[in-house]
């Protein structure tokens, strides 16, 4: 308060709102990584998930709680946001930190900086196959969590998991008679304890739900298991599951199938798979 003759008035200072981003110093950096593993959670009309690598998400710097991506190899997720805006992303460093956020899909712009920015970016400058036809744009809403997980916890969860797996592929009985054989080459890259593992589903609000399952593994030939971890939430029982792979050798496989539980493991009863690369991205294998 200032006072002055026979006047007094206040002097009120307003401090800038930071946005979710700016909240948040350690995911920004995080997207901002070119090479950094992020993951497109979508879903379509009929409300079955869909999760795939998403490298080129960035950050803008000329909207608040903004990201784009460059339109390359996501044939599925594309028209799944022409079918429903709601979205979910996942990003988690080298280190195993990981924040996971809630958005709506904007629009695709076929010119402009966002577009100039991604043709000019490392990941799609010097691609064999097709280069960015557009970008797209999404507006976040919330950070629904952030996650830190140790190497030591990994390997605990990996061989839990393992154990999971061992008694769920001697069970015979499945959940739906639509289950298919995972072929040998998919089985052996979701075995891998030193890759990148999601799972997706849609939520009781409508969007996309997407968490780490770094534990997740073949069971049999036809299902996968993940050990739950404590913090995160689960698919509802027989809910439409997706979960996806990333390699540090870029190969990325995504399978779909139904979600039932036993003690403190999930099941996947495995009913679709897709190829996550070239030569055919997003086609489906079984």
């Amino acid at each position: 308060m200032v006072r002055g003759d026979n006047l007094a008035y206040f002097i009120v200072i307003r401090r800038p709102i930071m946005s979710l981003l700016e909240q948040t110093p350690g995911v920004l950096v995080a997207l901002r990584g070119e090479m950094t593993p992020k993951f497109l959670a979508t879903r379509s009309a009929e409300g079955i998930p869909n999760v795939v690598p998403c490298i080129s998400l960035l950050p803008t710097e000329d909207q608040e709680d903004t990201v784009f991506f460059g339109n390359f190899l996501l044939r599925k997720s594309i028209k799944n946001l022409q079918e429903d805006r709601r979205v979910s992303i996942l990003v988690v460093t080298p280190e195993l930190h990981g924040w996971i956020l809630k958005g709506d899909f904007i629009e695709f712009q076929p010119t402009g900086p966002y577009v100039d920015q991604q043709k000019s970016s490392p990941l799609l400058r010097y691609n064999a196959y097709t280069g960015v036809r557009n970008a797209g744009v999404i507006r976040l809403r919330s950070l629904e969590g952030t996650f830190a997980i140790s190497k030591l916890q990994v390997l605990k969860d990996y061989w839990l998991a393992r154990l999971a797996a061992m008694r769920q592929g001697n069970e015979q009985k499945t959940l739906s008679g639509n289950s298919v054989i995972i072929p040998l080459a998919v089985r052996l890259e979701f075995a891998r304890m030193a890759a990148v593992k999601v799972l997706a589903w849609v939520g009781p609000d409508g969007y996309p739900k997407v968490i780490p399952s770094l534990s997740l593994q073949p069971a049999g030939q036809k299902k996968l298991v993940y050990w739950k971890k404590a913090g995160f939430p689960s698919p509802a029982a027989h809910a439409l599951v997706a979960a996806n792979i990333l390699t540090f050798e870029a190969i990325s496989y995504q399978t779909k199938g139904r979600w039932s539980e036993s003690d403190r493991s999930g099941v996947i009863q495995v009913e679709e798979i897709y190829a996550g690369g070239p030569p055919y991205p997003g086609g489906r294998i079984v």
